[in-house]
């Protein structure tokens, strides 16, 4: 795996583990059908047994094992108990795997930070959090909620302190503040939504952007692009490959997602080619600026 450097002297591996939804069925992930993928982008189905979240804690086993060593999660996924489980049978060793995990909206309304990290490191079974963050930026809580971490960062519970779903006004405002400095931002990054000055803005802060829907959940529009199919037959790479390595080059972190071994492997497997600059900006000019996720600005927090 290769890495970032941190604002703070820290290191982040360049791409990581997505885990959120990971109790839903994403077993037409791959499908070349576009009614298939299409409704799946629209409708989840939650499955909460226990055969699926044994096969969730399999696939972190496999991924750590692979060379995986950031692992995505939040409080709100409800899966840090079968992460912590896979980290401890993986034997990949607690001081090599960067943790990121985040305290929810209702948390933030509750006032619960500490409370929230308190039960995320028991159901991790870790005692401290490399990364954490909020989840999205509530108004009217999100500067307080930023205090009461940099507080558990003070205690050394928490090595590195970034958020999540913030835009400019909202990273503005908590350096207005800020006693510790945020190391990273987690946003909406892809092909149809590249957020080029908000990524460059992070940069010119010291903040790392990383990628969540990183390949747009496959998005029709994106796989078809004739673009990123003809630069992934040029390297003989995936169309998801190439998306990966794009964000790479473009100094993001993607956080990608799935539960499945072959996927596992293909994501991690993009750090043998790359990209020249003119295919890079061919790919940053596929932006049409569609989001596949909500609008800080705009959106229920209640209800995330």
């Amino acid at each position: 795996m290769e890495f970032f450097a941190l604002s703070n002297g820290n290191k982040i591996p360049k791409m990581g583990l997505g885990t959120d939804d990971v109790f839903f069925l994403h077993r037409l992930d791959c499908s070349s059908n576009y009614l298939i993928r299409k409704f799946q982008s629209l409708v989840y189905y939650r499955i909460k047994g226990p055969y699926w979240k044994k096969q969730f804690e399999n696939s972190v086993v496999k991924a750590l094992k692979m060379g995986y060593r950031l692992i995505d999660t939040s409080a709100a996924y409800g899966n840090e108990r079968e992460i912590g489980r896979a980290i401890n049978r993986s034997g990949v060793p607690r001081d090599e795997i960067i943790i990121t995990t985040r305290v929810t909206n209702q948390q933030q309304y509750r006032g619960q930070v500490r409370e929230a990290l308190m039960e995320s490191l028991h159901n991790l079974g870790v005692d401290y959090i490399d990364i954490y963050m909020f989840h999205w930026p509530v108004k009217g809580l999100f500067l307080d909620t930023w205090r009461e971490m940099e507080q558990l960062y003070e205690e050394g519970l928490v090595k590195n302190l970034g958020f999540a779903n913030c835009h400019q006004h909202h990273i503005e405002d908590i350096l207005s503040i800020c006693k510790v400095r945020p190391v990273v931002n987690q946003i909406e990054i892809h092909p149809l939504f590249t957020q080029k000055p908000l990524i460059e803005y992070c940069k010119s802060v010291g903040i790392q952007p990383e990628a969540y829907s990183p390949i747009a959940q496959n998005d029709d529009r994106m796989t078809r692009n004739r673009t990123l199919l003809a630069i992934g037959k040029k390297y003989n790479k995936s169309l998801q490959q190439v998306i990966i390595r794009w964000h790479i080059e473009n100094g993001v972190v993607p956080i990608p997602r799935s539960i499945h071994e072959s996927r596992l492997a293909s994501n991690l497997d993009v750090f043998d080619f790359s990209l020249t600059d003119e295919e890079i900006k061919a790919i940053d000019a596929i932006n049409i600026n569609s989001r596949k996720r909500y609008d800080p600005d705009n959106c229920d927090f209640t209800l995330l």
